[in-house]
């Protein structure tokens, strides 16, 4: 008897963060996944920075103003440690759920203030922190608040059905992140998208039905697209003028969450602007039967021509050097001592579980 491929059943989640606030946020996650989870969906995605609030004051608000900069400090203030309080919470209901969970979140690291990250939290069906995402490069008007992560979180992870993975918002049209994930043999993509784009640009849900169906076509993975999008509360807080709020409650200005087949058909959504969860069975067979025709990280590419390389180490910007922590007083030794390591990133197969 021959290799089986199973039927994963997978959800998009479709929601607005309680904005600028972590705790309410994440209790709100934990309540959608556990709705996903009952009605049975094994791969659970969220859109981006779902735990606490994507950034989009800025493409509302001058960068150095009174109110960019506030919300700003509340972003910070309400941003997620990876492991902390949150990720316990998620985990615990990605175990109840039995489903694997790709959260957005701003991080912050432990100790420090002023640094943040846009990322995605990956978590077992048994409540392991498998490993994160930082988005590599920041846009737009995230780069004043998000600094790009490094290879160390970058990667497919090893799931009960084959290797997955994720990327955040623009770096989902990254031709070379593409194929890296395309190469570690991913099989389902979650993509996670923030409330909305740039009043200047496309609409959101153009451009996640363009990049879903690129991503399928390339890869031949299923792709889970999950996108934020704006409620009432969040308006209010914004205080970003009538044109704004009126742009804002533009039902084609948000939402378009997507789940795309590997033969980059659409099996699910788009969804209207409101909040909601999306689900489609995922044959992963037929990831198979289209790489038959093209496996760009295989018999359809040629390495003696095309070769990529990448980094997975992260640089290290501090170090201290013949440092006798016991003989400092109490508190220096702390102070003095390097940052706790980095949480791990995702693996793909090849490099062990």
């Amino acid at each position: 008897m021959g290799d089986s491929y199973e039927t994963v059943k997978v959800a998009a989640v479709q929601a607005a963060s309680v904005f600028l606030d972590r705790a309410a946020s994440t209790a709100k996650a934990c309540k959608l996944i556990g709705e996903a989870g009952r009605n049975g969906a094994r791969v659970i995605g969220f859109p981006e920075g779902f735990i606490p609030a994507h950034p989009i004051w800025y493409h509302h608000h001058v960068a150095t103003g009174a109110i960019a900069n506030r919300l700003s400090v509340e972003l910070f203030k309400n941003a997620v440690e990876i492991p902390g309080v949150e990720t316990a919470a998620l985990a615990a209901a990605a175990r109840e759920a039995n489903a694997y969970v790709v959260m957005g979140v701003c991080e912050k690291l432990p100790n420090t203030i002023g640094t943040l990250f846009n990322s995605q939290i990956y978590i077992g069906p048994d409540g392991t922190l498998i490993g994160k995402h930082q988005k590599i490069m920041p846009t737009v008007g995230e780069r004043l608040v998000h600094t790009g992560g490094y290879g160390d979180t970058f990667g497919a992870f090893h799931t009960a059905f084959g290797p997955m993975s994720g990327l955040i918002c623009g770096e989902n049209s990254n031709p070379l992140a593409v194929f890296a994930l395309t190469a570690e043999g991913t099989r389902i993509h979650v993509m996670s998208w923030p409330n909305h784009f740039p009043v200047s640009g496309d609409p959101l849900r153009s451009r996640v039905a363009i990049d879903s169906q690129a991503f399928a076509q390339m890869s031949k993975a299923f792709v889970v697209s999950a996108c934020g999008t704006v409620d009432e509360a969040t308006i209010a807080m914004l205080e970003a003028g009538p044109e704004a709020e009126k742009f804002l409650r533009n039902p084609d200005c948000c939402g378009g969450s997507v789940i795309v087949a590997p033969n980059s058909r659409i099996v699910a959504g788009p969804m209207g602007a409101g909040e909601g969860i999306l689900y489609a069975d995922c044959d992963l067979e037929l990831g198979v039967l289209m790489k038959l025709r093209h496996d760009f990280a295989g018999h359809y590419n040629r390495p003696d021509i095309f070769q990529l390389h990448v980094n997975r180490a992260a640089p290290q910007l501090y170090r201290v050097h013949n440092a006798a922590p016991e003989a400092l007083p109490d508190g220096e030794a702390e102070a003095l001592a390097p940052p706790a390591p980095r949480l791990a990133g995702p693996q793909s197969p090849d490099e062990g579980e």
